[in-house]
């Protein structure tokens, strides 16, 4: 029995093992010893924008015993997370070749003894690479095979098949369903919208989704992280293809041009951020026509739940049939028991929705899985199945916003008629350095929450008179003056300022509770009244807590400002700070199915 919320593991120091575990590799339930075969595969795959690229693919192709072309099966395409490969997925692919579907699992291309360099997704070259495996299904007599596609034209071996996977080899599905409409429906995990966002947020100034017309934050952690683990991938299949160490190392050249330019200046210029875009699906949503379930981790610095609602919204504006589902495990935080695994799906939660959605959309049978929105609650005790700790609503949002107001020296009140003038001050340091500790991104979250005196402005409740459940994207709107960062500017960019954004939870024992260490950084011109969007959370403040809002100069997860400078947050009874905040009521968190 949990009798107290869950609390996020520290993630595993190997990024790949991580994702392993997640997506398949513990062990398979009992299967015949006969119900299907695998075969290990290669695929010479012609990729880029001129089609000029050539790269071997490696992948393992699962066939149920029982699929023949008087009983053919329909088919799932399925690749690595960032840093991994086609073995990932075998937990996975086994249970569904035991249960009546082909599967194909490849290594990503710069990955697990596939060939070419890393290209981040981007439809030219993955996407490209994954239409030619769809085309290698669509030539096997033993997998369905559909009249038209999703642009209801003909096209020649069109398989019944969807995709699944995660980060990587979630953002790998955008992509080809973006250049291949003979694919049926996709799920895709914890991946993101816009990468520029991912990699260089900035909170505000958002003109669509998560996409800022303001360059935003280096998360120079995360990024250093990523191209540690590709140039060792790179390394270690340099024997299979020695091209992909030239020149950038095992990246396409334009990926080393962007870490060397956000590192020297903190934040993305014009060419990084097309690149990024380039290879996100919030550049080419309009080509995505195919029911999709897309589920986001709530654990995640990475690709947070913001991301999610980005991608959910533009597809469900344009009427794409979308579900989306928000799990308590992502890039900073291990599963929960009774959530998800997928190599023993209906023993778990979001294991079934899978199972269904592909049940529906690939054979055809059960109903339609409801195109709702549901999230996991770690205050719900549960006992086996994590089902009773979900929650679930008819769409995203789940619940109403209900105001506070900022107030004198540092109080958030709820009584607008309340609000009394005041400032706070306080100095971002120079050189970025790391005045406030949030994280050691993928690697450790179990050291405390920590600032240096003098380089935030908070802002805090009184006790809490009942709990109160948020479940979405907190907002907040400040007044700021920064006069010497209106003059100087910052990183190369005209009078701007970075400051980082935090919504904490305070016990009443002072400790503190910062939501799977989610902030938001944001770049701001001066002057201004800032609107900004904070990483959505699902959370209870329990009566008695209070809630609190820290605006700091600095974070050491962050390239951060250059300068040392005074900020002051302003506020008053005219003028005064707020913040937003998506409460749901108990009556309105409805079971899941």
């Amino acid at each position: 029995m949990l009798s107290s919320p869950i609390r996020t593991r520290t993630f595993l120091s190997l990024l790949p093992v991580a994702l392993a575990l997640v997506f398949g590799l513990a062990p398979a339930a009992a299967q015949a010893a006969e119900d299907y075969t695998v075969e290990t595969m290669h695929f010479d795959t012609v990729v880029g924008p001129d089609d000029d690229v050539h790269c071997d693919v490696v992948g393992d192709l699962y066939k149920p015993a029982d699929a023949t072309p008087a009983s053919p099966d329909p088919a799932i395409l399925t690749t690595d997370g960032f840093g991994g490969l086609k073995d990932d997925q075998a937990g996975a692919a086994k249970y569904a070749a035991s249960h009546g579907y082909v599967v194909l699992s490849y290594s990503g291309l710069g990955f697990g003894g596939s060939g070419c360099k890393i290209y981040l997704d981007d439809p030219e070259y993955d996407g490209k690479a994954a239409k030619q495996l769809v085309t290698f299904l669509g030539g096997l007599d033993y997998v369905v095979h559909d009249r038209v596609g999703s642009d209801g034209r003909r096209h020649r071996n069109d398989p019944r098949v969807g995709m699944v996977g995660g980060s990587y080899g979630g953002e790998i599905q955008f992509a080809a369903a973006s250049v291949d409409p003979r694919i049926d429906t996709i799920i895709p995990m914890i991946t993101w919208n816009d990468l520029s966002y991912s990699l260089a947020p900035n909170n505000s100034h958002t003109d669509h989704g998560v996409s800022s017309s303001v360059p935003g934050v280096e998360k120079y952690q995360w990024t250093s992280l990523f191209f540690g683990l590709g140039i060792a991938d790179g390394i270690m299949g340099a024997q299979a293809d020695p091209t992909r160490n030239v020149g950038c190392p095992n990246f396409d050249d334009r990926a080393c041009a962007a870490k060397l330019q956000m590192d020297a200046t903190g934040g993305p210029n014009d060419a990084t951020i097309a690149f990024a875009r380039h290879a996100s699906v919030a550049s080419y949503m309009n080509k995505i026509r195919i029911p999709t379930m897309l589920a986001q981790g709530q654990a995640d610095t990475l690709f947070n739940l913001n991301e999610s609602v980005a991608t959910y919204r533009a597809l469900r504006d344009r009427g794409v049939p979308v579900k989306l589902v928000w799990h308590s495990w992502g890039h900073s935080g291990g599963s929960v028991p009774g959530e998800f695994d997928l190599s023993d799906p209906r023993s778990n939660v979001e294991g079934r929705m899978v199972m269904d959605w592909f049940r529906h959309y690939l054979k055809g049978k059960g109903p339609a899985p409801a195109l709702d929105f549901s999230y996991f609650r770690d205050w719900v005790p549960y006992e086996g199945d994590a089902a009773p700790a979900y929650a679930r609503a008819s769409a995203y949002p789940a619940g109403k916003s209900r105001k506070l107001f900022a107030s004198g020296e540092g109080a958030l009140i709820s009584d607008r008629d309340a609000v009394e003038d005041g400032t706070q001050t306080f100095v971002t340091p120079a050189a970025g350095a790391p005045t406030s500790y949030t994280e050691t991104s993928a690697l450790d979250q179990t050291q405390p929450v920590t600032d240096v005196p003098g380089t935030t402005a908070t802002f805090t409740t009184e006790p809490l008179t009942k709990d109160t459940d948020v479940v979405g994207i907190p907002r907040v709107h400040v007044r700021l003056d920064a006069p010497v960062h209106e003059v100087t500017g910052e990183g190369g960019y005209p009078a701007e300022l970075c400051l980082f954004l935090r919504l904490q939870d305070v016990a009443p024992n002072g400790d503190v509770t910062l939501v799977h260490r989610l902030i938001a950084p944001v770049r701001t011109p001066l002057p201004e009244d800032v609107r900004m969007q904070l990483p959505g959370i699902v959370h209870r403040f329990p009566a008695g807590d209070q809630i609190q809002l820290v605006v700091a100069g600095g974070d050491a997860a962050y390239r951060g400002n250059n300068v040392a400078a005074p900020v002051t947050v302003k506020t008053s009874a005219k003028h005064p700070g707020v913040v937003r905040l998506p409460v749901v009521g108990a009556g309105a968190q409805k079971p899941v199915s």
